[in-house]
């Protein structure tokens, strides 16, 4: 059976959704504002059925040419394509009738304080946190949270702005600094709201999955692997994470509660958390969209399963086997690093490059900022990400050998 899909404002990971939606055979349309900051890319168009534009951020103009479209011919399901889209895509889909997230819950999912204030009332373990409206609260609020501590913008991703703080001017410098950041994202202005949260100590790990028929399912725990504190820049992930059998399965049930708490119930999933000195699963923060760095395409290759065709086949109410969303595995194990200019403005070239990439176990690789561009020099966030490489390995601790062997062997030539 063929279907509609709409995707509002597609990017990055949710990308995805167009390229196994038309590998099935069905329409795509997309929702985007074509102008500014959101235009949807060259491989979206070139996918998309129709393409609707509209303000994407304005929620009742967006409601209103969906509608459109969907009296001119039914659309099937609604799936975000983006962090910032999860609301929208939640109105649209009840609007519509659809499978989707409450709207009057889904904050939980987008606003960090509200996310975190559901799972502790879950009776799950969170960090102790305050959120800084102003910065007059912010000396009441490191009074309350303690030290170190972490500082981030209530509604944002990527890494930007986070960042950990030691004392009570670290942490007023750390706002000052967002409270100046012009830069839009979806030509929208940074929330300059932020939450400070107690800095937990321990490895950071990804637990990946989806919500279909109720049924929560954790498909993967991935290892993050982090740059240098105070900040928290993402360099690499390792699928699945070398864990023993039992922490793997505190941290998938863990996982699925705080899932359920946040009012997950039908699509994807993403929960960042941390393992604290005791060994417990402490939350980070959870996202209900595709994971970003090629964490879907990680899970696949290491454990078969299709999430995009999983997400498409919960949001429709189609048998996923027979969408593909099973397969068999590429090897026991997969890996991304990224590299970096380590705080240069600028590089000139990758030695070595040619030579790793040209690795069997190399599966694909890029350069994502050209040599003797600018680059931002504060080592903060995905911006600043020179260039990447995934690859599969025959376990996870090969997997991190060779993640190792990357940052080893392509140096990043500054001079």
């Amino acid at each position: 059976m063929s279907y509609r899909v709409l995707m509002v404002q597609p990017a990055f990971s949710a990308i995805a959704y167009a390229a196994h939606a038309r590998a099935l055979g069905w329409d795509v349309l997309v929702a985007s504002h074509e102008a500014g900051s959101r235009v949807v890319a060259d491989t979206v168009r070139s996918l998309a059925t129709e393409i609707i534009t509209v303000d994407t951020n304005d929620s009742e103009a967006l409601a209103a040419a969906v509608g459109e479209a969907h009296r001119r011919n039914r659309i099937d399901a609604v799936v975000a394509g983006g962090e910032f889209y999860v609301p929208a895509a939640a109105r649209v889909a009840q609007q519509l009738g659809l499978a989707g997230l409450d709207p009057a819950t889904v904050d939980k999912v987008r606003h960090k304080p509200t996310m975190r204030q559901a799972v502790a009332d879950a009776g799950l373990l969170v960090p102790r946190f305050a959120v800084v409206r102003d910065p007059a609260e912010l000396d009441e609020a490191c009074a309350y949270v303690g030290f170190p501590a972490v500082i981030k913008p209530v509604e944002s991703g990527g890494s930007i702005h986070v960042s950990r703080v030691d004392t009570v001017e670290e942490a007023r410098a750390a706002l000052a600094v967002m409270y100046a950041d012009e830069e839009l994202e979806f030509d929208r202005p940074l929330d300059t709201d932020a939450v400070l949260e107690q800095y937990v100590a321990g490895q950071e790990y990804s637990a990946d999955g989806y919500v279909r028929d109720g049924e929560v399912v954790v498909v993967a725990v991935t290892r993050k692997l982090l740059g240098p504190e105070p900040r928290f820049l993402e360099i690499g992930h390792l699928t699945p994470a070398p864990l023993d059998e039992v922490t793997r399965q505190e941290i998938t049930e863990y996982a699925a509660g705080v899932a359920k708490a946040v009012g997950i119930t039908v699509g994807p999933f993403h929960c960042e958390l941390r393992l604290d000195g005791d060994g417990r699963p402490v939350l980070m923060e959870i996202a209900a969209r595709l994971p970003g760095d090629k964490i879907t395409e990680l899970m696949e290759m290491a454990t078969g399963l299709v999430l995009p065709r999983m997400v498409l086949a919960a949001a429709t109410g189609s048998d996923p086997e027979a969408l593909g969303a099973y397969r068999e595995p590429d090897a026991a194990s997969a890996g991304i690093r990224f590299l970096t200019a380590g705080g240069s403005g600028a590089y000139t070239r990758l030695d070595g490059w040619e030579e790793l990439t040209a690795e069997p176990w190399v599966v694909a690789s890029q350069v994502l900022i050209e040599p003797g561009a600018a680059i931002r020099t504060n080592e903060a966030d995905y911006r600043c990400r020179v260039a990447v490489v995934v690859f599969t390995a025959g376990s996870p601790a090969e997997a991190h050998e060779r993640w190792t062997e990357i940052g080893e062997r392509v140096r990043v030539l500054t001079d």
